[in-house]
């Protein structure tokens, strides 16, 4: 049984309650919703926009770097001699290290602030970028990826805080959307521009050049970026009262356990985690490794046009998301069909690609591609289902236990499908129908996580009340005005 009843979570928490779970002042954040949206707080909308630019600039950078590997998949088989197993283990790895790093992340943000996360995560990425150009075996190569897992998961909830602490909260679903809107334009420069880069500078050149611009990214969070608006001091006549002690270790992994527990305890946390979870994860992997030798292996597609199918998978999903953005700031209620439709389509669109006979024409897989660009938008919605139901001081913690989600979907699938290619020859098929039909053997284990995460949904919006118009609405708006807002895949 679910330990907070769903009509409790439309209603804001008493003020008398809060000090009990927040972190001692000295070692926190003020929270985003006291800052940001208070009635009598300080507007400076400019500056806000500043901040955000600076923040979207480093997802920018690390989604870039996320997907380095996109079109490099033929090119790192060369290098270290490895099969279509061994190929899928590098995403495979990177995506398993972010998942795992975002309840630390979060728990992180939530006490340091998202400004050092930033600084953090991109520097790390830089280190993991300039190793995996230098090192010669597979072995270093792959710890090179895990370590630009680790940075990559710092990047985007950070973003996402900056948003909650900067802006009203009427407008955090729409900036949610533009943020992954945004970073998205990274991944199209992980698509044509990196693959001229490989074929012109060649493997070290152009991973070194990806380490160099993410330093000089770096002045970014390190100048303009600031974790939220300066308050402005209350006069007081009473004398001020000690600072807290320090709280020991032992006490601060208690706390630590309790706000994990009391977060993912919340059952719009875990709803916001399956739909992440179903929503983002097809056209991650399609994405991130595996779309590009399916088109030019498996449908006999030419480079450039495979290349182009990728960048219009980015393209398109930077305007759905946009769409999705203004649709969840007008109809809040609708999040829960919005995010079952983007499960339906990408489901028809694939079994329908799988199911025609020898190779799709292309039409087909651009309209299969269309599909696969709602992911991300879809994904972004639990974001927004989670934040209404969490207090802002366990914003970063329940922000990092949904953005789990799609990456270990993805984690998942990519090995599968990895190991599937292998089984079924098609990476090195003779024939153009051996390969199809092995690759479409492969894509076909989306369809077992699309059903179980599809049946989790609807499980807990029954429970949390989302499928009824009234009461969803309710909460959007309670929460929306009682909690400020919280945190991809996309990656």
């Amino acid at each position: 049984p679910d330990p907070v009843p769903p009509h409790a979570l439309a209603q804001p928490l008493p003020e008398q309650l809060l000090p009990d779970v927040q972190v001692p002042p000295e070692r926190t954040l003020p929270p985003p919703a006291v800052t940001a949206q208070g009635p009598d707080a300080p507007r400076t909308p400019v500056r806000a926009w500043i901040m955000w630019l600076a923040a979207v600039a480093v997802y920018l950078v690390a989604v870039f770097n996320r997907g380095s590997l996109g079109v490099a998949g033929f090119a790192a088989e060369r290098r270290f001699g490895i099969n279509a197993s061994a190929l899928s283990t590098f995403s495979m790895l990177q995506v398993l290290v972010y998942a795992g790093m975002q309840i630390p992340v979060g728990l992180l943000i939530d006490r340091l602030g998202p400004r050092r996360m930033l600084i953090s995560g991109l520097s790390i990425m830089c280190v993991a970028q300039a190793c995996f150009a230098a090192v010669p075996s597979f072995g270093l190569a792959l710890a090179a990826r895990g370590l630009l897992g680790c940075g990559d998961a710092m990047i985007f909830i950070s973003v996402l805080r900056i948003v909650a602490a900067w802006f009203p909260v009427r407008r955090v679903p729409l900036l949610t959307q533009l943020t992954s809107l945004t970073g998205a334009a990274g991944g199209i420069a992980s698509a044509w521009p990196l693959a001229w880069a490989l074929r012109t500078f060649g493997w070290s050149g152009t991973f070194l050049a990806i380490a160099g611009a993410g330093v000089a990214v770096l002045v970014l969070p390190g100048v303009v970026v600031r974790d939220a608006p300066r308050a402005e001091p209350v006069a007081s006549a009473e004398p001020a009262e000690p600072a807290e002690p320090a709280v020991d270790a032992p006490a601060a992994r208690t706390r630590v356990r309790v706000q994990m527990r009391e977060a993912w305890g919340r059952a719009h946390t875990r709803l916001g985690f399956w739909i992440h979870f179903t929503t983002g994860f097809p056209g991650a992997v399609f994405g991130l490794l595996w779309g590009y030798p399916f088109l030019v292996q498996g449908e006999g597609l030419g480079s450039g046009t495979a290349s182009a199918l990728l960048t219009l998978l980015i393209c398109a999903g930077m305007g759905i998301s946009f769409g999705f953005g203004i649709l969840l700031t007008r109809r809040p209620h609708q999040r829960i069909p919005y995010a079952l439709a983007v499960i339906a389509v990408t489901a028809c669109m694939l079994a329908t690609v799988l199911l025609w006979p020898g190779r799709a024409p292309l039409w087909l897989l651009v309209v299969l591609i269309l599909a696969y660009a709602t992911n991300g938008a879809g994904s972004m919605i639990a974001f927004d289902i989670a934040r209404g139901a969490n207090p802002p001081e366990s914003l970063g913690t329940a922000s990092g236990m949904v953005n789990v989600g799609a990456f270990i979907a993805s984690a998942i699938t990519l090995q599968v499908t990895g190991f599937l290619v292998d089984r079924t020859g098609a990476g090195h098929a003779v024939t153009a129908a051996a390969a199809v039909a092995g690759y479409k053997t492969a894509f076909c284990f989306p369809f077992l996580l699309l059903g179980i995460g599809a049946t989790q949904i609807l499980r807990l919006a029954r429970i949390t009340g989302e499928f009824t118009p009234s009461l969803g609405a309710r909460h959007a708006r309670g929460g929306r005005g009682g909690h400020g807002a919280a945190g991809e895949c996309g990656a």
